[in-house]
This record gives C-alpha cells, structure tokens and sequence, in this order.
C-alpha cells in the first residue's frame, strides 16, 4: 500500500502552477519588462527560504473524475525569511487573467489570508501589487454579485497597528490591489512600469469620456509626485525590491519590539568642519538641508520617503550610532521651508509611523511658518498643519529638536515635544518666537513706526532690537532652550541623546493607542 501516486498528483499539480499563465502568456508579460510573482519573491527573500501556501489552488477541469488541468489562481502567497527575518509575502500574477480575482470564497482571499499570517505571526507584510481587483467575469462565473471588500481580511486595518505593511507596485495597478498598495506603510513602485489609480481608462472613458493613458492618469509622477498616493519610486523592478527590503531594515518585526540596532563604524564623536560654513549668514540665503543632516547622521544611513511629494519638508529613515532614527526637516530651497498642505500632510504620516514603530524623531528645524497666501488658505495648510500638531502631539516616541535657523509660530509648535520631555537645541543661527520679525514687528508697532519720522529706519530699528532680544544665547540664559551648541559637535550630541533613549522607547512597547478625531 502506499500513496505515490496521489505524491505524484502533488508534483503535477505544483508543476502546474509553476507553469503561471501557460508559455505564451507568459512569453506576452515578459515583454513588457516584468519579473514573474515568483521572481520577484525570490529576489526580495533570503535563498531558498519561500515557503509557498495555496500553490494548488486554482481553477480545475476533469474528465472521469480525474483532473485535466489547473489553471492557478491568480494569486501567489507564503512565509518567508528577509535578511533571516520571517515576513509573510505575496501578490497577483498578472500573467493569469490579469490578476484579477478569481472568486475564491474564504474571508479575503488568498491576499487576505497573507495579511492574516502577518497578523496572526506578528511579522511583516510585503504585498506585491499588480492587478486590478475584482471583474464583472467574476459576478457571472458565480452567478451572482457580492458586497464590495468581500476580499479584503477583517485584519487587515489592525494590522497596520501591529507589524510593518510594505508594498511594491510593479506594474497596473487598479481596484482592490490598489487599495491595498495605500493601505501600508511604506509603498514604491516602478518608473515608466507602473500606475495605480481606483479605476483604469476604458473606465474613465466610459464614465467620464476622457480619453487619458495609462501614465498620465496614475504614472509617478501623479502618483508620487501630485497626489503623494506612493511613496517613492524606483528606476527598475529590482531597485524597487531593493527599497522594500532597504525600509524594513529599520523596521522591527511588530510593535512588541524595539527597531533593530546595527553594527556601526562610523564614530559618534565625529565632528564635521563643514556644518561650520554650510549655513549661509544671510537669513535669507537657502542651503542644503539634506546635506546638512546626511553629515550628522551615519554615514550611508538616510532614506527618504516620499522624496517628490510634499518637497517643503523631507521626512527620512536614518540611524545614530547604528539606532535607527526618523528625521523631519524642513527644506529651505522650497517655500523658504514655510509649511504647505503636502508637506503637513507628508509630516503627519511620517509622525505616525515612527512612533507606531518605536523609531525616535529628530526635528531638524528651519521653519518661518505655515504657507500664508489664498493659494494656501485653499488649499487648507492651516487644517492640514493642525493635523501634523495633533499627530506630534498624541506621539509618545521621545523627540529632539535641532534648531538651525527659523522656528516660528504654530508650524514650529509642531515641531517640538511640548507633551513630552521637550527637549530643544540651537545653533547659534537660531531664530524663535511665535511671529517672524519683520511681520511681528509690523504688526506690533504700526502706529509707532507710521508715526515716526522716518518709518523704514525706524521698523528696522525695531526689528534689530527684537532680533537681539530673540537671541539663542538669551533663551539659553534663561533655559528657554535647553543647550545653544557648535554645529560641529551635533552628531555627538545627538548620539549621546538617542542612546539614552533606548528604555524610555522599552516601557513603549505594544499598540499605540490614539483616541478621538483629527482636526
């Protein structure tokens, strides 16, 4: 007795399902670039370590009772091991029906049920998106319609309260699959290879009759650049798995862990001559911000996120002395820094998910205000910059800020621990207060200054009286700010700080809780 040949079943059924869409769809997909689901798990995971689940399922065709074919399903899914991490992974093959759902009937589907092991294991999910959700074929295969988000797991919004959700577009992106590359995050996708957008063109067409391409309506430059919908974008499928495995890397495995501390070879007291002469004496003068904290941090460690969106402000991933950090910064080559609607947007998401994750923030700030004009008021900066506050202020990560320059008003009360420790630092070029001087002293002192005999020399008198009155050095004094410091010496400082922080970020974790309602 033995039970080689239901053995043998197995392996045919497998070698099916190796076989994706069958040879000429697969000859067609690969014209356009693109790697198979199954090669693109294998360049994202460690060697060897892919352990299918639901590899035979599919759609079957018998005759006497005895299986003819298997036409996988469109979906491919299991465990695996990143950089010797477990995660859960998966995503649509577009080389089967265009990865669209297949009518499977358990709770989300084969998608679903990889945010469930994700959920269940505490362990990272990486979503591979490339399909188009849910088809009419699918009402008339099962002969009747179903509830929309019948495929998306009860789990699967509490998940991103649990473990880190990443996900690559890397190819059309529509529907369902599109839903779930937002719901994450972190999301990329691929230069010129990819779109996502709730409905494609035909559908466009039809319901609006627009005519519009594919890249036009959700390419990277709308879907990163505009609507700030991706994250980031990759040149190329494999630089795009390199990003995916690059954020996790600064990632803990769920929120019961502290982020991973890694081997660092650059030294914590190392002192740059060059902060000295990066920031111009001219108050006015932009400089390189990215520059700036890329000669504090460790070498080699900043990744940005969400580079093109937003670009008043630069959120990025680093580490101090091998622990990770997050970094706000306000970027003075764009709106003279002041903060518009994107970039509070940009700063609220990113708050989020460092202190969901255990991931101290460093504010590094040079920041005249929130963006003032009717293009602003249009846009709603002031209830997008409240929600950055409310965010910063339901934070319970510890917090720094480094101020270069200007830090003035509600955007720079944004940019501060006020609930927490509040712990602040100045450059010596640091100005605070809650109005910038040329407009606080207009305003405080328009009869004086319309009074006197001579109005513009005596508005700049009052505004070098201010200034002087404003100085670091005299915040200090009263310990307004709690250190001025040499610009050289702020990676020591900021190593010596963020070390220290390691148990208070201990006694944090677990879910973060957040209660009420966003402005």
């Amino acid at each position: 007795m033995t039970w080689k040949p239901e053995a043998d079943e197995i392996a045919r059924r497998r070698q099916w399902a190796q076989e994706h869409g069958g040879a000429e769809a697969v000859r067609s997909y690969r014209k356009q670039g693109w790697l198979t689901i199954r090669e693109r798990i294998d360049t994202l995971v460690d060697a060897g370590s892919f352990q299918e689940i639901g590899g035979l399922s599919g759609s079957a065709t018998y005759s006497d009772g005895k299986v003819n074919k298997v036409v996988p399903a469109p979906y491919v899914m299991g465990l695996a091991k990143l950089d010797g991490r477990a995660v859960a992974v998966g995503g649509e093959d577009f080389s089967v029906r265009g990865g669209v759902n297949w009518g499977a009937r358990s709770k989300g589907g084969q998608g679903g049920f990889s945010g469930d092991l994700a959920y269940e294991y505490c362990i990272p999910l990486v979503n591979f998106c490339h399909g188009s959700g849910g088809s009419v074929g699918s009402t008339r295969q099962r002969g009747h319609a179903v509830f929309p988000g019948a495929r998306l797991s009860p789990h699967y919004v509490d998940l991103l309260g649990r473990v880190p959700v990443v996900s690559a577009v890397m190819g059309t992106t529509a529907g369902g699959p599109a839903g779930r590359a937002i719901l994450s995050h972190f999301s990329v996708m691929v230069q010129g290879q990819s779109q996502v957008f709730a409905s494609g063109p035909p559908m466009v067409e039809r319901a609006l009759g627009i005519k519009i391409g594919k890249e036009e309506l959700g390419g990277a430059k709308v879907a990163a650049g505009i609507a700030g919908t991706i994250d980031n974008v990759a040149a190329s499928e494999e630089d795009c798995i390199a990003m995916v495995k690059r954020f996790l890397s600064y990632m803990p495995q769920n929120v019961w862990q502290l982020p991973p501390v890694t081997p660092c070879d650059d030294p914590a007291d190392r002192m740059e001559e060059a902060l000295l002469t990066l920031l111009p004496r001219n108050r006015r003068a932009p400089y390189d911000m990215r520059k700036l904290f890329g000669m504090i941090v460790d070498r080699g460690s900043v990744f940005e996120i969400q580079p093109l969106f937003g670009r008043a402000l630069i959120t990025a991933l680093a580490r101090m002395n091998g622990r990770p950090v997050g970094i706000i910064a306000n970027n003075p080559m764009v709106n003279g820094g002041a903060l518009d609607a994107k970039a509070a947007r940009k700063q609220t998401h990113f708050i989020d998910l460092c202190d969901t994750f255990h991931i101290p923030l460093i504010f590094f700030v040079d920041l005249p205000g929130f963006m003032i004009g009717p293009q602003a008021e249009e846009d709603a900066t002031l209830r997008e910059g409240m929600r950055s506050l409310h965010a910063r202020m339901q934070a319970t990560v510890p917090m720094i800020s480094v101020v270069i320059r200007k830090c003035y008003g509600f955007a720079g009360f944004a940019a501060r621990d006020s609930l927490g420790l509040d712990f602040k630092v100045a450059w010596p070029s640091a100005e605070i207060g809650s109005l910038p001087v040329e407009g606080g002293v207009t305003v405080a002192y328009r009869r004086e200054i319309a009074c006197a005999p001579d109005p513009a020399r005596r508005q700049a008198e009052l505004e070098d009286e201010i200034r002087s009155l404003a100085s670091p050095f005299r915040m200090a004094e009263a310990f307004a700010v709690e250190d001025v410091i040499d610009p050289r010496e702020t990676r020591r400082y900021l190593c010596r700080i963020v070390g220290a922080m390691e148990e208070r970020l201990r006694m944090g974790l677990g879910v973060k809780a957040r209660a009420g309602v966003r402005p």
